[in-house]
């Protein structure tokens, strides 16, 4: 965003190093699509300044834009290598399905909020992310006809595994996604081999609920 404020491209610099590399997260790929990606777009203009924070914001809808490091976490441990094609199940911001675009061949991303969808689709026509399909969904569904897929990120928090997506996940696959109560959950990753799915609890975690046929009613 050749454009942009200086200050925002120095906060970005700011938010990689301190929060996210600090922390672990060694992934190149992971840590240039953060560099890149204008996070203070995919908040309302009132909340800019605060887009680099160490913490979640409210996006409008009762969904928020996660905290950069769980994001920067979560895509790490899908370990891509740049030819996958991922899909994400709950687009909210926009954000996730930015920084996924920057590092594989396709994102396919799903959303329930009519609201969101519309205002992130127009997002991401206008940032020209055009390795990145939309759709209007119930996200806990998947998306059937466009599977397999190499990887599978879930940004909110249910309480078990949607069915649909471990049937969607290719072999060799990993699937990542919060699971437990609406309060809090654990951070899981899903590998599916040809012998079954091998399960890795990467710790505690906070999000807002997954509402579909496969989560939480509303």
């Amino acid at each position: 965003m050749n454009d942009e404020p200086n200050k925002f491209a120095r906060w970005r610099r700011d938010m990689v190093e301190n929060q996210i590399i600090a922390r672990g997260v060694a992934d190149a790929a992971v840590i240039d699509a953060m560099t890149r990606v204008p996070r203070h777009l995919f908040v309302s203009e009132a909340m800019a300044e605060s887009a680099y924070g160490d913490f979640p914001l409210p996006i409008g809808e009762g969904q928020t834009i996660s905290q950069p490091y769980i994001i920067a976490e979560m895509t790490q441990r899908l370990e891509l290598s740049g030819s996958e094609r991922v899909l994400e199940i709950g687009t909210g911001s926009g954000y996730q399905a930015a920084i996924l675009s920057k590092i594989v061949y396709k994102v396919y991303t799903i959303e329930r909020n009519n609201t969101l969808f519309v205002q992130t689709r127009k997002l991401f026509d206008r940032l020209k992310y055009h390795n990145i399909v939309t759709r209007y969904s119930d996200g806990t569904q998947g998306w059937k006809q466009e599977g397999p897929f190499d990887a599978i990120i879930v940004t909110a928090g249910g309480n078990q595994v949607p069915t649909p997506l471990v049937d969607q996940l290719a072999i060799g696959g990993r699937l990542v996604m919060p699971v437990g109560g609406l309060h809090s959950q654990e951070l899981l990753k899903i590998e599916k081999t040809e012998n079954g799915i091998q399960t890795t609890n990467l710790g505690g975690c906070r999000f807002v609920k997954l509402i579909g046929q496969h989560g939480w009613s509303e």
